[in-house]
């Protein structure tokens, strides 16, 4: 099944790395040449996708600008002979097809999510959060897409029980090489309530009725709306499931994940 537009959730405040981010979002924090977020564009075109729908919160233009024309830039470049550069400033904007919604306070991602409701229609679509990058030669977008058959497939890996209470766990059924049936998810379980050493990862194939999930799903004590709990509603009339994803998760949400990521893909 052909997936055609992927949804951005990138409203965050990026807190943890501030002062640094109080002007630049957190998703243009460089990876060698490159903002966190292009890798993620990237990763979702070379899957296939064809409109990005970012959604942004108040004072987050600047990703709205790093992905569309800069004529004067290119001018300059090619005036100056760097053609090189003004080419790859020229296959950013060129990528994809670009949308921009607004999420007005920290709502949670399932609020995020509804946002683009309207640009996504009715259709299955794919979500990448924005701290997670994959490095494999199979983008990771293309092996959740690979594995949708029109039901919800949820990226996760194998993490470590240590830091187990960081993520959301899937409690697995029957198992088809690295495909789980998904029976139930706790989120940020303690050690001893970890149903099973599977992370979930910020990336998921969603089918539209994940939509109205999320709104008739509780909201957390914090008053989100939070997309697992979309899932897990959404679970209650059909299966869900997750795929034990390829390669080396960098999670550029944190200062070592994203000086890993540098040292690896310098």
């Amino acid at each position: 099944m052909k997936i055609k537009k992927a949804v951005l959730p990138v409203a965050g405040m990026g807190t943890r790395f501030m002062p640094a981010t109080k002007v630049v979002p957190k998703e243009l924090l460089p990876i060698v040449d490159k903002p966190v977020i292009q890798y993620l564009v990237e990763e979702a075109v070379m899957s296939g996708i064809e409109e990005i729908i970012f959604v942004i919160s108040e004072g987050k233009e600047l990703i709205k600008e790093h992905f569309s024309p800069q004529p004067k830039l290119e001018a300059i470049l090619k005036e100056r002979n760097k053609y090189d550069i003004a080419e790859k400033l020229s296959t950013i904007h060129n990528m994809a097809k670009f949308s921009y919604v607004y999420q007005d306070g920290p709502l949670g991602d399932g609020h995020a999510i509804l946002q683009a409701e309207t640009l996504v229609g009715n259709e299955a679509f794919l979500v990448l959060f924005g701290d997670d990058i994959v490095k494999h030669h199979v983008p990771a977008a293309k092996q959740l897409i690979d594995q949708f058959k029109g039901e919800s497939v949820i990226a996760v890996e194998q993490v470590s029980m240590d830091s187990i209470s960081s993520y959301g766990v899937i409690l697995p059924g029957v198992k088809k090489e690295r495909l789980y049936e998904v029976k139930g998810m706790i989120e940020k379980p303690l050690e001893h309530e970890a149903p099973s050493d599977l992370g979930v990862i910020g990336k998921y194939v969603c089918p539209p009725g994940i939509f109205e999930a999320i709104k008739s799903s509780l909201a957390s004590k914090e008053g989100e709306l939070r997309l697992i709990d979309g899932l897990v509603k959404l679970g209650e009339k059909e299966n869900l499931w997750a795929y034990h994803i390829e390669g080396e998760r960098f999670d550029t949400g944190k200062a070592e994940g994203l000086i890993a990521a540098n040292n690896a893909f310098l």
